[in-house]
Protein backbone atom coordinates (compact mmCIF):
# COMPACT_ATOMS: atom_id res chain seq x y z
CA UNK A 1 0.00 0.00 0.00
CA UNK A 2 1.13 3.64 -1.41
CA UNK A 3 1.72 6.00 1.53
CA UNK A 4 -0.81 8.88 1.81
CA UNK A 5 -1.48 11.79 0.02
CA UNK A 6 -3.22 14.74 1.06
CA UNK A 7 -4.09 17.38 -1.67
CA UNK A 8 -6.00 20.88 -0.76
CA UNK A 9 -7.83 22.57 -3.45
CA UNK A 10 -6.46 25.96 -4.79
CA UNK A 11 -9.44 26.85 -6.43
CA UNK A 12 -12.95 25.88 -7.57
CA UNK A 13 -14.46 25.65 -10.89
CA UNK A 14 -17.78 27.45 -11.48
CA UNK A 15 -19.99 26.17 -14.25
CA UNK A 16 -23.47 26.09 -15.67
CA UNK A 17 -23.66 22.69 -15.32
CA UNK A 18 -24.80 21.45 -11.83
CA UNK A 19 -25.67 17.79 -12.59
CA UNK A 20 -23.33 15.80 -14.45
CA UNK A 21 -25.89 14.18 -17.14
CA UNK A 22 -25.59 16.09 -20.25
CA UNK A 23 -22.36 17.80 -19.62
CA UNK A 24 -19.91 17.55 -22.54
CA UNK A 25 -17.42 14.84 -21.78
CA UNK A 26 -14.20 16.60 -23.52
CA UNK A 27 -13.29 20.78 -23.44
CA UNK A 28 -12.79 20.07 -27.14
CA UNK A 29 -16.59 19.32 -27.47
CA UNK A 30 -17.54 22.50 -25.57
CA UNK A 31 -15.47 25.27 -26.89
CA UNK A 32 -17.68 27.63 -26.60
CA UNK A 33 -19.12 26.62 -23.19
CA UNK A 34 -17.51 29.21 -20.35
CA UNK A 35 -17.06 29.45 -17.02
CA UNK A 36 -14.21 30.58 -14.29
CA UNK A 37 -11.86 29.50 -11.82
CA UNK A 38 -12.32 31.07 -8.40
CA UNK A 39 -8.97 30.89 -7.18
CA UNK A 40 -8.57 31.59 -3.09
CA UNK A 41 -6.44 34.44 -1.79
CA UNK A 42 -4.27 32.47 -0.32
CA UNK A 43 -3.15 30.95 -3.55
CA UNK A 44 -3.16 34.74 -5.61
CA UNK A 45 0.07 35.02 -6.09
CA UNK A 46 1.17 32.07 -7.81
CA UNK A 47 -1.40 33.55 -10.72
CA UNK A 48 1.20 36.24 -11.72
CA UNK A 49 2.01 36.27 -15.08
CA UNK A 50 -0.70 33.67 -16.31
CA UNK A 51 -2.67 36.31 -18.71
CA UNK A 52 0.11 35.70 -21.24
CA UNK A 53 -0.74 32.39 -21.74
CA UNK A 54 -3.86 31.03 -23.89
CA UNK A 55 -4.43 27.90 -22.91
CA UNK A 56 -3.93 26.48 -19.19
CA UNK A 57 -4.16 23.22 -17.72
CA UNK A 58 -6.69 22.78 -15.36
CA UNK A 59 -6.08 19.47 -12.86
CA UNK A 60 -9.07 18.87 -10.58
CA UNK A 61 -10.92 16.45 -8.37
CA UNK A 62 -13.68 15.07 -9.98
CA UNK A 63 -15.82 15.31 -6.75
CA UNK A 64 -18.69 13.17 -7.93
CA UNK A 65 -17.21 10.58 -9.92
CA UNK A 66 -17.04 6.77 -8.90
CA UNK A 67 -13.98 4.90 -8.77
CA UNK A 68 -13.62 2.15 -11.42
CA UNK A 69 -10.61 -0.05 -12.64
CA UNK A 70 -13.27 -0.71 -15.86
CA UNK A 71 -15.63 1.41 -17.78
CA UNK A 72 -17.70 1.43 -20.84
CA UNK A 73 -16.62 4.77 -21.66
CA UNK A 74 -19.07 7.43 -23.28
CA UNK A 75 -17.64 7.19 -26.78
CA UNK A 76 -17.97 3.42 -27.25
CA UNK A 77 -20.18 0.47 -25.80
CA UNK A 78 -17.17 -1.86 -24.69
CA UNK A 79 -15.83 -1.84 -21.60
CA UNK A 80 -11.93 -1.30 -21.34
CA UNK A 81 -9.62 -0.82 -18.52
CA UNK A 82 -9.75 2.90 -16.87
CA UNK A 83 -6.41 3.84 -17.89
CA UNK A 84 -7.11 3.25 -21.58
CA UNK A 85 -9.86 5.84 -21.21
CA UNK A 86 -10.54 9.24 -19.92
CA UNK A 87 -13.10 8.37 -17.82
CA UNK A 88 -14.14 10.44 -14.86
CA UNK A 89 -14.73 6.88 -13.00
CA UNK A 90 -11.08 6.22 -11.90
CA UNK A 91 -9.28 6.07 -8.85
CA UNK A 92 -8.20 9.58 -7.30
CA UNK A 93 -11.03 11.06 -9.65
CA UNK A 94 -8.19 13.24 -11.03
CA UNK A 95 -9.06 15.16 -14.04
CA UNK A 96 -7.23 16.77 -16.57
CA UNK A 97 -9.22 19.86 -19.01
CA UNK A 98 -7.41 22.00 -20.90
CA UNK A 99 -9.53 25.32 -21.23
CA UNK A 100 -8.72 28.99 -23.10
CA UNK A 101 -8.04 31.83 -20.80
CA UNK A 102 -10.05 34.63 -21.87
CA UNK A 103 -9.59 36.99 -19.07
CA UNK A 104 -8.49 37.67 -15.27
CA UNK A 105 -9.90 39.07 -13.03
CA UNK A 106 -8.46 39.30 -9.62
CA UNK A 107 -8.48 36.05 -8.48
CA UNK A 108 -10.80 34.83 -11.38
CA UNK A 109 -9.56 33.03 -14.64
CA UNK A 110 -12.40 33.02 -17.30
CA UNK A 111 -12.44 30.45 -19.87
CA UNK A 112 -14.24 28.54 -22.57
CA UNK A 113 -13.94 24.43 -23.35
CA UNK A 114 -15.75 24.16 -20.08
CA UNK A 115 -16.34 20.29 -19.16
CA UNK A 116 -16.71 20.73 -15.60
CA UNK A 117 -19.09 20.45 -12.97
CA UNK A 118 -20.39 23.78 -10.65
CA UNK A 119 -18.22 23.52 -7.63
CA UNK A 120 -15.18 21.11 -8.83
CA UNK A 121 -12.35 21.52 -6.56
CA UNK A 122 -9.16 22.82 -8.73
CA UNK A 123 -5.92 21.25 -7.35
CA UNK A 124 -3.55 22.78 -9.76
CA UNK A 125 -3.05 24.74 -12.76
CA UNK A 126 -0.47 24.98 -15.52
CA UNK A 127 0.23 26.69 -18.55
CA UNK A 128 -0.28 25.12 -21.92
CA UNK A 129 2.77 25.10 -24.15
CA UNK A 130 2.63 23.58 -27.73
CA UNK A 131 6.35 22.87 -27.80
CA UNK A 132 6.21 21.27 -24.85
CA UNK A 133 2.60 19.43 -24.80
CA UNK A 134 1.74 18.38 -28.05
CA UNK A 135 2.87 14.84 -29.96
CA UNK A 136 1.72 13.57 -32.88
CA UNK A 137 0.86 10.32 -33.14
CA UNK A 138 -1.30 8.23 -35.26
CA UNK A 139 -2.13 5.17 -32.48
CA UNK A 140 -4.75 5.90 -30.26
CA UNK A 141 -6.14 2.47 -29.45
CA UNK A 142 -10.29 2.13 -29.66
CA UNK A 143 -10.17 6.12 -29.59
CA UNK A 144 -9.79 5.72 -33.49
CA UNK A 145 -13.02 4.61 -33.86
CA UNK A 146 -15.07 6.61 -30.71
CA UNK A 147 -13.60 10.27 -31.59
CA UNK A 148 -16.49 9.68 -34.21
CA UNK A 149 -18.86 9.62 -31.96
CA UNK A 150 -17.42 12.76 -29.85
CA UNK A 151 -19.52 15.40 -31.36
CA UNK A 152 -22.58 14.46 -30.25
CA UNK A 153 -22.06 12.54 -27.14
CA UNK A 154 -22.82 13.82 -23.62
CA UNK A 155 -22.27 12.43 -20.03
CA UNK A 156 -24.78 10.06 -18.35
CA UNK A 157 -24.86 8.60 -15.25
CA UNK A 158 -23.10 5.87 -16.02
CA UNK A 159 -19.50 7.31 -14.10
CA UNK A 160 -21.77 7.21 -10.60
Amino acid sequence: MPDTISLQPIGRIHSPFTFTTGMPIQTVAAADVTGHVEVFEAFAPGLRDIEHFDYLILLTHLHQASEKLEVVPFMDTQSHGVFATRSPARPNRLGLSIVRLLRVEGCALHFSGNDMLDGTPVLDIKPYVPALDVRQTERIGWFQQGLQRLPETVSDDRMK
